[in-house]
C-alpha cells in the first residue's frame, strides 16, 4: 500500500491509508473526532529513536469529506527533551487539550545497554512530566506549553475520560528506573477534577505494579473499569471503582494476552466493550517483568460483559508471518495500536506500522469485528 495518506477501500468492509511522514521513527498514535468532523492524529516522530532530544509530537489532519490524510507538521517546543505519548481530549465548548510526556534525553545506548533484560535502561523515562497544550481553533494553532504532572516519571497514553457526572478523569502511571527489571516496578494512579481541570485529585490504583497505561470506561453512574498493559508481558488486566474513581480495586488478570506493549479499551455505541491490543504474551509469572520483542498481531476483541469474556477475536494486522528462531527476528513490529468510536458508528483504529516507519489508520465496522 502506497504511504500517500489516501484511505482507500480494501473490499472486505475495511479501508485503509498508510500516513506520509519524512521521519525515521513514528510511534504511539492517538486518535479523535474534533467537534467539526475531522480527524486529527498525532504521534512522536524523529529521526534517530524514542528518548532522544530529536522527538517531537506532531500531527495529522483529515478533514471532514476528505480522503487524504495531510502530512505531518509538528506541535510541540522543546529541544532538549524528548517528547512523547501524546494523547487529545476536546472539551464541551471546544477547546482541544493535547498532553503528552516530556523526558530528559536518553544516554549513550552503548553504555547503558543491559543484556539481561534485553532493554536500553538509559531510557530515563523516570525523568518525565506531563505537558499540556490548548487549541482554541480545532488544532491549527496551540497556545503555549503548561506543565500538567511535574511529577518525575509521570507518563501517560490515554486521554482525559469526562464521566456522567461531569467530572473528569485522567488516568497515568509514575515510571520508575529500578536496576534489572527495568520500571517493572511502575504503578498507576487517576487525576480527577471536579471544575473541569482547574484543581485535580490523585488516587492511586493499590496493587498496580507494574499494570500501566489505564483505560477509564464509565458503565453506569460511578461505576467504572480500568484495563491496563503488564509489565510481565501476562495479560491485560483490570481494575474496578463503583465511587466515580475515588477508590479502587486490586488490578486482577483478564483472559486476553499481553506483550507488555500499548493496549486501548473503549465502550461500543452497541454496549460492548472493544480492546486493541497485540494478542502475544511472553509469560505467566504476574510479578515478573519481560519485555518480549513481539509485537504482532495486532487484534480486536469483543466483549459483552465488561471485559469477563471475550466471545469475538479478530486479527486487523496479521504482521509478516516468518516463523522458526532462524526467521523470527525478520518480522516486523506493528504495535500500540489505538482504537476509537466515531459519531456515524464507524471504528477507527491507529497503530505504528512496520517496525514504527509510518502509522497506519484502519476503518471498519463493529460487524466486521463479529464476522
Amino acid at each position: 500500500m502506497p504511504k500517500d495518506g489516501v484511505l482507500r477501500s480494501t473490499g472486505k468492509g475495511t479501508a485503509e491509508a498508510i500516513l506520509p511522514t519524512p521521519h525515521i521513527v513514528n510511534h504511539a498514535p492517538s486518535l479523535i473526532e474534533l467537534h467539526n468532523g475531522d480527524l486529527l492524529m498525532v504521534w512522536f516522530a524523529g529521526d534517530t529513536e524514542e528518548g532522544r532530544s530529536d522527538i517531537r509530537i506532531v500531527q495529522s489532519r483529515l478533514a471532514k469529506g476528505e480522503t487524504r490524510w495531510t502530512d505531518p507538521v509538528a506541535i510541540s517546543e522543546d529541544p532538549v527533551r524528548s517528547e512523547q505519548n501524546p494523547v487529545l481530549f476536546q472539551k464541551k465548548d471546544g477547546g482541544l487539550l493535547l498532553l503528552h510526556t516530556a523526558q530528559a534525553p536518553r544516554e549513550d545506548k552503548k553504555e547503558k545497554y543491559d543484556p539481561a533484560t534485553n532493554v536500553d535502561a538509559a531510557t530515563r523515562q523516570e525523568t518525565s512530566e506531563i505537558r499540556s497544550r490548548l487549541s482554541l481553533d480545532n488544532g491549527y494553532t496551540w497556545e503555549p506549553t503548561q506543565t500538567f504532572s511535574e511529577t518525575p516519571g509521570s507518563f501517560c497514553r490515554a486521554p482525559i475520560a469526562e464521566l456522567s457526572n461531569g467530572d473528569w478523569i485522567f488516568p497515568m502511571w509514575i515510571s520508575r528506573r529500578d536496576g534489572n527489571t527495568v520500571f517493572g516496578n511502575d504503578t498507576s494512579l487517576v487525576r480527577i477534577s471536579g471544575d473541569e481541570g482547574r484543581t485535580w485529585q490523585e488516587v492511586p490504583i493499590p496493587g498496580s505494579r507494574g499494570r500501566v497505561h489505564p483505560n477509564i470506561i464509565e458503565w453506569g453512574e460511578g461505576r467504572l473499569s480500568a484495563f491496563f498493559r503488564s509489565r510481565s508481558a501476562d495479560w491485560i488486566y483490570v481494575s474496578r471503582s463503583d465511587d466515580w474513581g475515588r477508590s479502587w480495586t486490586e488490578p486482577e488478570r483478564t483472559t486476553l494476552p499481553n506483550n507488555n506493549a500499548s493496549i486501548r479499551a473503549i465502550k461500543l455505541q452497541s454496549g460492548r466493550l472493544a480492546v486493541i491490543y497485540n494478542h502475544f504474551q511472553a509469560g505467566d509469572d504476574s510479578a515478573a517483568t519481560i519485555w518480549p520483542k513481539t509485537r504482532f498481531p495486532v487484534s480486536i476483541a469483543l466483549s459483552e460483559d465488561e471485559g469477563r469474556t471475550w466471545p469475538y477475536i479478530r486479527q486487523l494486522e496479521q504482521g509478516d508471518g516468518f516463523t522458526g528462531e532462524a526467521n523470527k527476528h525478520l518480522n516486523r513490529t506493528y504495535e500500540y495500536p489505538w482504537l476509537f468510536q466515531a459519531n456515524d458508528g464507524l471504528i477507527h483504529a491507529a497503530y505504528a506500522y512496520g517496525n514504527r516507519q509510518a502509522m497506519k489508520h484502519v476503518v471498519l465496522t463493529e460487524q466486521w469485528i463479529t464476522g
